[in-house]
């Protein structure tokens, strides 16, 4: 949670809103894969995109 605090202040300061985007689509990434590798109820659809 440090972290994202830490990005967040990046960003606020910096005024480097437009990074925001891609934060976000990269811990959904992130988040796809670990869910995949962890549930195997959802691997099947996963692997099939």
């Amino acid at each position: 949670m440090e972290t994202l605090t830490e990005i967040w202040q990046f960003l606020r300061i910096r005024k480097k809103f437009w990074l925001a985007p891609i934060f976000i689509a990269l811990v959904l990434l992130g988040l796809l894969i670990w869910f995949a590798g962890s549930s195997s109820v959802v691997s099947p659809f996963v692997y099939m995109m």
